[in-house]
């Protein structure tokens, strides 16, 4: 993985919420932008499946991004984006296998029926009958 974060691009800006003085003058948060297109580390199958699985984090412009500012560091933000882009890459470049249809066995299907037809008597003996 280490080509692949080559091509990534950060960008700092100060994090939000409270924390005083270091919030407002020190630029901790990190924002990982990455072009999916340009990217040489994967082929275009595994371009496809990155953007069709990460669509809802990928721009107008074809860049995925992701802010992090969990932490009071730079640095440790920047390792903390580069772990979770390469998981949330991981995760989109893992085909599900195909569920293989399978029907019920005559055994299921005769518990199934007995079971219905004592709910039918069941309910056929609680009404009055004239």
């Amino acid at each position: 993985m280490k080509d692949f974060t080559k091509e990534l691009n950060f960008k700092t800006s100060r994090s939000s919420g409270a924390g005083g003085q270091n919030v407002n003058k020190v630029e901790t948060a990190v924002t990982v932008l990455w072009k999916v297109d340009e990217s040489e580390f994967f082929n275009e199958r595994q371009k496809n499946l990155i953007q069709e699985k990460l669509k809802n984090r990928i721009n107008l412009e074809g860049l995925l991004f992701l802010t992090v500012s969990e932490s009071r560091t730079q640095l440790m933000n920047k390792n903390k984006a580069i772990e979770k882009i390469i998981d949330i890459v991981n995760k989109a470049l893992i085909v599900p296998k195909t569920r293989i249809a399978t029907k019920p066995s005559r055994a299921k299907k005769e518990k199934r029926l007995d079971t219905k037809k004592k709910m039918s008597e069941k309910k056929e003996n609680r009404r009055f009958k004239f």
